[in-house]
């Protein structure tokens, strides 16, 4: 059964909208996005992308499209219900695994947590492939990734926490910073700040 909430003519942007989880899943089978030679624009045609590409059945894709986001759903959980495992896990306490930059630990932790290194995701693949394990980024898109990878691996319990660490911080624990990723004018490169002082100055405050 074809995705409902598209069809052949939806734009890209609309595909994105109403299936987050279509970004990802398009590039892993497809090879559609992910660089410059097999990218799109937003409001192209998803027909008019998948021709491009030498697919010619256009309602494969709509169905792989909705079936990966079932998919996503199911890897997807909440920070309350990651907090209550956290402190009422009964011996089944989740691992929860940081896969943000050494930078954004620094600024921003969960307590409980460790940050992903190259030992620890090797290690990981000695736990029991039913092992608990809640990844989370700054917003939710990393750590599906890691989720999504992990599970292919046969780890039938590798979740995603929706929102990452920001809804955390408005979630659960509001002691946690908040903070954006801009772009540093200087250098050019991506530079972390506090998210109370981005508000702030666009709001002509003055910080204490």
């Amino acid at each position: 059964m074809p995705a409902s909430k598209i069809n052949p003519q939806s734009t890209m942007q609309d595909v994105l909208d109403n299936y987050p989880s279509a970004q990802r899943a398009l590039f892993r089978r497809y090879h559609i996005g992910g660089c410059h030679s097999c990218g799109y624009e937003p409001q192209e045609s998803l027909a008019s992308v998948v021709q491009r590409h030498d697919i010619t059945d256009i309602d494969e894709v709509l169905t792989f499209i909705e079936e990966a986001e079932q998919i996503d759903q199911r890897t997807r959980v909440s920070p309350k219900e990651v907090a209550e495992a956290m402190k009422n896990g009964n011996g089944q306490k989740p691992r929860v695994i940081d896969v943000r930059t050494p930078e954004e630990f620094k600024l921003a932790k969960i307590e409980g947590a460790d940050l992903i290194t190259e030992e620890l995701a090797q290690e990981i693949y000695s736990w029991p492939k039913d092992t608990n394990i809640v990844f989370f980024c700054h917003h939710g898109q990393r750590s599906m990734d890691a989720a999504a990878y992990f599970a292919g691996h046969g780890y039938v319990n590798a979740k995603s926490m929706t929102g990452g660490i920001d809804a955390w911080s408005q979630e659960v624990d509001s002691k946690v910073p908040r903070y954006e990723i801009a772009r540093d004018m200087a250098t050019g490169r991506p530079a972390l700040r506090p998210l109370r002082n981005v508000v702030s100055q666009a709001e002509g405050c003055v910080n204490p």
